[in-house]
C-alpha cells in the first residue's frame, strides 16, 4: 500500500497568523508505525514556529489536503531513533543534508504526526 508514510517527502501546509496557508516540503520518517518530521533549520524555521503557535497543519497527498496534528517529541531516546531513521532512509543519497538534519539544532524540532490514519487513506 502506498501511503504518506512511504513517501520521501510530504507537503505540510501551515496556517499563518493572518489566516493564509503556506506550504513546506519536508522529509518524513516512520518508526513503529508513527510518522515524524523535523525542521531542517531548527527553531529558526518560520513553519516550525507557526506549528508551535497555531497548530493548524495539513498534509497534502495527490492534491488532497487533510488536517493533521504535530506533537513535539522530547524523549531523547526517541529523538535518537528518529535520527537513525533519517540516516537509514536518506543518508546514502543525501549525506550532507542528513547530517544537518540530525544535528542538535534540527533534532530538537522532532515532531510526531498524529491523526495520520486519515492521511494513509488518501490516493497514492
Amino acid at each position: 500500500m502506498n501511503t504518506v508514510m512511504d513517501r520521501a517527502e510530504i507537503v505540510l501546509w501551515v496556517r499563518q497568523a493572518d489566516g493564509r496557508w503556506s506550504a513546506r516540503t519536508v522529509w518524513v520518517v516512520v518508526l513503529d508505525g508513527e510518522a515524524y518530521v523535523r525542521s531542517a533549520f531548527g527553531e529558526r524555521s518560520a513553519w516550525y514556529r507557526r506549528v508551535l503557535r497555531h497548530a493548524h497543519t495539513q498534509v497534502e497527498v495527490a492534491g488532497v489536503r487533510v488536517p493533521v496534528t504535530l506533537q513535539p517529541v522530547d524523549d531523547p531516546e526517541l529523538v535518537r531513533r528518529v535520527s537513525g531513521a533519517y540516516r537509514a532512509k536518506y543518508g546514502l543519497r543525501w549525506p550532507g543534508p542528513v547530517e544537518s538534519l540530525n544535528g542538535h539544532e534540527a533534532a530538537t524540532t522532532t515532531m510526531r504526526l498524529t491523526n495520520v490514519g486519515q492521511v494513509s487513506q488518501l490516493p497514492a
